[in-house]
């Protein structure tokens, strides 16, 4: 399975490596169709109440979890 994760998250993207997901830059993948779950920081979302989002794939954010914990959620959300 391939997981986008944003940059900055060095650590989370190692930790889904080791566990055998396939993983990309949201950066530098412009297509959101071949992915079947995001990670993001979760620091500038939901800005001002308001959110949109243009894929149909699990988002996960980040912010005050663990690699660990993002890991658990990841395979919640696919399995």
């Amino acid at each position: 399975m391939k997981i986008g994760v944003e940059e900055g998250l060095t650590n989370v993207s190692q930790a889904l490596e080791e566990k055998g997901y396939q993983v990309v830059s949201l950066s530098t993948s412009s297509n959101l169709s071949n992915i079947d779950c995001c990670i993001v920081t979760g620091m500038d979302s939901n800005f001002m109440g308001i959110e949109t989002t243009s894929t149909q794939v699990p988002i996960i954010e980040a912010h005050g979890l663990s690699a660990d914990e993002i890991c658990q959620k990841v395979e919640e959300k696919l399995h």
